[in-house]
């Protein structure tokens, strides 16, 4: 594309050079930099973009998006004031603003992204309209997969990556949209067909620092959306709907997709749901309460696409499973073993009490809490395993920069009862320990990292998939 295409018409850019290069992509990091690209030196929280203009110059950029004009810099510039404030519009120019052919149905909220995405990526696929999927685990373009180091991944990979998923003939994306993406417009320039709220607990106060702050920023993308969903049952539905018309489902209050009469068990859920009057009964592999939200929330978009209640309850039974969340590992001798990303008191909460509920024997949970991260998740996972779990093995997750022992020992610290607490740093070995002491009827959780495949300390960062190390551990007891 020419450089004059992609300006066409945006006088508040000043160019200087000439407007007839060739440009063959856009970058705004510097390492990233292929010959006839376009860079974008923004200012980062960390660095400044202009100290990286002379590598991406050496790398083959054809031109500079800067703040300032320097006349010893043989290439073309583009001079405006905050280079990053154009980041998210030249990329959407570049990549022909891909969100408009394509129907994105985004979720945000504290827990439940994940699930709900993958629901309704099986839900379009199935009403014959190929959808991909951008989210904390991986992109799936077409029949391609691509694992994530991210949950909302930055504005010029989102542009390029719904460009491509155009080219493999998807209609649709289901879009995982989080805090940090929104408040720092990483999903600039993406048109939202449907927006659906999950649910808001506190999480990510090392950034937001308030829960008002963290909801405002959920709320930036439902200002953008055509429509919206919410789960009417969470105490911030009003204040994500605004002044907005809404579609809402719950369990517990009025809603216009409610669910009711859940019945639980170790190996599914159903339950029915109620919609204007029409009612309709699904079966699902999911297992758990909050797993029926994210179904109802799935359900709610296929509503607004026209889809009848019958038609998704054949669709949804044949969903299997997430990876990494309560997602069955292995079986072996009537012992059942479960990985989930649960990594807040919250979360692990709602995942041991879908396995209690599910019925067995014991419950035995392994965990650990991440390092560099908000300390306050410690006492909040410590009193949640306490509150469910017969058992307890508390283990190192990602320890980063802080130093393991001491994260258990602020872990151990929220037990009130300590007596049913073991302590084994190293996970492997903890994973194996809850499965040798597993019995016929028991159930086994191992939390914090999830779809996870690696584990990161301080000094290197090794290769662990939890799911893995649970089908070892099964094989070795009981096969």
């Amino acid at each position: 594309m020419k450089l004059k295409l992609l300006m066409k018409g945006l006088s508040q850019i000043e160019a200087m050079g000439s407007k007839e290069v060739e440009i063959t992509g856009i970058s705004s990091d510097s390492r990233m930099v292929a010959p006839g690209n376009l860079f974008i030196a923004k200012k980062g929280t960390v660095c400044d973009g202009a100290q990286f203009i002379a590598q991406a110059v050496a790398s083959g950029a054809a031109a500079i998006v800067t703040d300032f004009y320097d006349p010893c810099l043989k290439k073309t510039q583009l001079i405006v004031e905050q280079p990053s404030l154009w980041e998210a519009e030249l990329a959407s120019r570049y990549y022909q603003n891909p969100s408009k052919d394509l129907f994105v149905a985004a979720v945000t909220g504290t827990k439940g992204k994940t699930t709900t995405t993958y629901l309704l990526k099986h839900l379009l696929d199935g009403l014959n309209k190929k959808c991909g999927l951008v989210g904390t685990v991986e992109t799936i373009v077409g029949d391609c997969r691509f694992a994530s180091s991210l949950t909302t991944h930055d504005v010029i990979y989102n542009q390029k990556i719904l460009r491509e998923m155009i080219l493999k003939q998807c209609e649709a994306v289901a879009f995982e949209v989080s805090s940090h993406g929104l408040d720092q417009e990483r999903v600039g320039k993406i048109e939202f067909d449907v927006a659906v709220f999950t649910n808001l607990y506190p999480d990510h106060l090392d950034y937001h620092k308030t829960m008002e702050d963290y909801a405002s920023a959920k709320k930036r993308l439902f200002t953008r959306a055509d429509q919206i969903v919410l789960n009417a049952d969470s105490p911030w539905a009003d204040f994500m709907r605004g002044d907005k018309e809404a579609l809402s489902f719950g369990i517990e209050n009025k809603a216009d997709v409610r669910g009711f009469d859940i019945q639980l068990d170790r190996n599914q859920t159903t339950f029915w749901v109620d919609f204007q009057g029409t009612k309709e009964r699904f079966t699902s592999s999911l297992i758990g309460h909050f797993n029926v939200y994210n179904l109802l929330g799935a359900i709610s978009v296929g509503l607004r696409l026209g889809a009848t209640l019958e038609k998704m309850s054949s669709i949804f039974a044949t969903f299997g499973s997430v990876p990494g969340r309560l997602q069955l590992a292995g079986e072996a001798k009537g012992v059942k073993v479960f990985v989930d990303h649960a990594h807040t008191g919250e979360s692990l909460d709602l995942a041991l009490q879908a396995l209690r509920g599910a019925g067995m024997q014991k419950l035995l949970v392994v965990f650990g809490c991440g390092g560099n991260r908000d300390p306050r998740r410690r006492d909040g996972m410590a009193k949640a395993a306490e509150k469910w779990a017969d058992t307890v093995i508390v283990t190192n997750d990602n320890p980063r920069q802080e130093d393991p022992q001491e994260i258990c020992r602020q872990i151990f610290l929220g037990f009130q009862h300590p007596e049913k607490v073991l302590v084994e740093l190293d996970r492997k070995s903890a994973i194996h320990m809850a499965i040798a002491m597993a019995a016929s009827g028991d159930i086994v959780l191992v939390a914090g990292k999830g779809h996870e495949k690696v584990q990161i300390f301080a000094h290197q960062t090794v290769a662990f998939d939890d799911v893995l190390v649970a089908q070892a551990a099964l094989s070795r007891e009981f096969i």
